[in-house]
């Protein structure tokens, strides 16, 4: 791997970290206060920052990282478009939720309904612990980020030390974008170090934490915030194998062509991307196995950092000593830096047998490729996996595959067709989360416009006069949201 000198940025002091909490409880009601229209164009503004400094952050990404210029600049783009799409949001309005009841004497429960007007309303200071694997749209200011911002939450960013010199440069550009666009200060902090992190999450004027990572160190701070004297939800993406299904009829049809894009989404990102398929599952001597065995591999990349490379290179290791465990095709120096892809081989029944060490997650450029017998043990073999992002069935319009799916669906966030999984859309109905340990809140999004609602939290107000309800909810609408009048649509 090649040795990246890493910019030297010093962990935030315990005196500077109470100034930035301090500045972070301070702004929240200010943030909260403007306007849906206003937070949009606060959103916009840091968009148009970041698109504008791009060739200076670009070649730092490059740098620490390893990743190459054009995956960072689509990266970049990404980041820049949802912050945009949350601006989009924002000024629609139907993120609030706003629901109005007016009295009903006669209310058919058996007794008068008062006047109710409910909606959400941001929960406060965000604490977000920015990913490795993608420097921008999961860091500083990517998706956590972005949607925190736009519930109207002070967000105080915890940098990934596997990218430091870009955490710090993008912090300043968000920072200053902010500001001149009106955001109250406080609005946006960067703390830096792992006890800075820990320390921010245990104070009371954190409301809520975010994190992309691993399962032990998603875990730790998940109980961190749950242990608190006033637990906090915490929005933690930990793991996740991501398997995917070919049916006897799909592996007949279109073998070779499956088998190609396969090896194009394990590889994809050297194979650090969260949901990389980790397991196929193919019919056994199907012409998949061997499409896979005879295939050319992608050349080795570098990883990301050298913390990644020992990772992958135990966890492979460790996946190879296992005698349920067979090489099916690597490339040259499978365990060196960089590595070069690995497939291995196993089947259906020692899976069954040995299904949480087969199933270890091995984030970087490998996969396992799983024969089975018979379509009806496919239901089964899925059955055994613990929460996934996401899982993957290729198959035909004529196979009875509803079983299947039925498991697959309580078991992953994002149940795919006929296409792979890598590459995650931000959009509007995309679901970015699963149940543990994909994540530890099963019922939320991380990705796309959902994840706003991840910092919210309603109120409730009954028999309050106009001029002291907020505008969401006052009777001529001022703000002209969709709501919910009683129990009508008026939007």
């Amino acid at each position: 791997m090649t040795a990246i000198a890493p910019a030297i940025v010093e962990p935030t002091t315990d005196a500077e970290l109470e100034s930035l909490l301090a500045a972070a409880h301070t702004a929240a009601a200010p943030l909260a206060a403007l306007r849906p229209a206003e937070r949009a164009t606060l959103l916009d503004c840091v968009a148009d920052a970041l698109d504008a400094a791009a060739d200076q952050l670009i070649p730092v990404a490059e740098r620490e990282t390893n990743l190459p210029e054009a995956r960072l600049r689509g990266e970049l783009k990404r980041t820049t478009f949802q912050l945009r799409l949350f601006g989009e949001v924002l000024r629609d309005g139907a993120y609030l939720d706003a629901r109005v009841d007016h009295a009903d004497a006669d209310w058919p429960m058996g007794a008068p309904r008062p006047d109710l007007r409910r909606m959400l309303v941001p929960l406060g200071p965000v604490l977000v612990f920015a990913a490795s694997n993608f420097p921008f749209a999961f860091s500083v200011a990517g998706g956590d980020t972005a949607s925190a911002l736009a519930a109207g939450s002070p967000v105080l960013l915890k940098a990934h030390s596997g990218h430091p010199g870009l955490s710090r440069m993008t912090g300043e550009v968000v920072t200053t974008a902010l500001g001149a666009a009106g955001a109250p200060e406080g609005a946006f902090a960067l703390i830096t170090g792992t006890a800075a992190g820990s320390a921010a999450l245990r104070d009371p004027r954190v409301k809520a934490g975010a994190f992309t990572g691993s399962i032990p160190g998603g875990r730790a701070l998940f109980d961190i915030a749950s242990s608190r004297p006033e637990p906090i939800p915490f929005f933690g993406e930990l793991g996740s194998n991501n398997p995917a299904f070919v049916t006897e009829a799909a592996a007949a049809e279109r073998g070779a062509e499956i088998a190609e894009g396969f090896l194009g989404s394990f590889t994809l990102g050297a194979g650090q991307f969260c949901t990389k398929p980790g397991m196929l599952f193919v019919p056994a001597g199907s012409g998949v196995v061997e499409a896979l065995r005879n295939a050319t591999l992608p050349p080795a990349a570098p990883l990301l950092n050298e913390r990644i490379q020992s990772g992958y290179t135990a966890v492979l290791a460790g996946l190879q000593d296992n005698p349920r465990i067979d090489v099916l095709a690597q490339g040259p120096a499978p365990l060196a830096a960089p590595p070069g892809p690995t497939l291995l081989l196993t089947t259906a029944a020692d899976v069954l047998a040995e299904p949480q060490t087969l199933q270890t997650e091995c984030f970087g450029p490998a996969a396992v490729v799983v024969a089975y017998d018979d379509e009806s043990q496919l239901p089964e073999l899925a059955g055994t996996f613990e929460g996934q992002l996401t899982a993957t069935i290729h198959g035909t319009e004529s196979c009875n595959v509803a079983d299947l799916v039925e498991v697959l669906a309580r078991k992953a966030g994002r149940v795919v067709w006929n296409q792979w999984p890598t590459g995650v859309s931000v959009t509007y109905a995309q679901q970015h989360g699963g149940p543990y340990p994909a994540t530890t809140a099963v019922g939320s999004t991380s990705v796309g416009t959902a994840a706003i609602e991840r910092f919210l939290r309603p109120v409730a107000y009954q028999g309050f006069p106009q001029h002291l309800l907020p505008d969401a909810l006052r009777e001529e609408n001022p703000l002209g949201l969709p709501r919910l009048v009683d129990g009508r649509r008026n939007g």
